[in-house]
């Protein structure tokens, strides 16, 4: 076991916990922000994707020994009552239908669009590809970041 001091949705929160363990459950299990979400548990399908210093990545492969002084963003702290443009953006294309894989879906999308206001559907295409949803809304997800200004 080791002490961390995490820096997650702008508040710092102490664990005591395995070095290994991946952020997702450090996340889930030991501070209870289930907001992102188990998909795969090997990077492969992006339900589990927050933001480390603003650049999306995978919480089920990135161990909490790794995060450092980096910031940790989650779903819950994209905004505190879902007016983040991208939610506003996600609700208004009725994107979500089994909504699992959006939380993942909505923080790549927001570092995407942080890095690149006017992303083309080349640069939507690339940035999102590794985010899979089961029923299949890859036309209102590309369409809802495409509406964000």
């Amino acid at each position: 076991m080791a002490k961390y001091n995490l820096k997650i949705n702008g508040k710092t929160r102490a664990v005591d916990i395995d070095p290994s363990t991946p952020m997702l459950w450090v996340l889930r299990d030991t501070l209870n922000m289930p907001g992102t979400k188990f998909g795969c548990g090997m990077a492969q399908c992006g339900a589990c994707t927050v933001h480390l210093d603003g650049t999306a990545v995978r919480s089920c492969s990135l161990p909490v020994s790794a995060v450092g002084k980096a910031a940790i963003t989650t779903i819950e702290g994209l905004s505190e009552n879902g007016t983040h443009p991208v939610q506003k953006a996600w609700l208004e294309h009725d994107v979500a239908q089994c909504g699992y894989c959006q939380t993942g879906q909505i923080m790549t999308a927001a570092a995407l669009l942080k890095d690149n206001p006017k992303p083309t559907d080349e640069d939507i295409d690339n940035a999102m590809s590794g985010n899979i949803c089961r029923c299949g809304t890859y036309l209102r997800i590309k369409e809802a970041i495409k509406s964000i200004k």
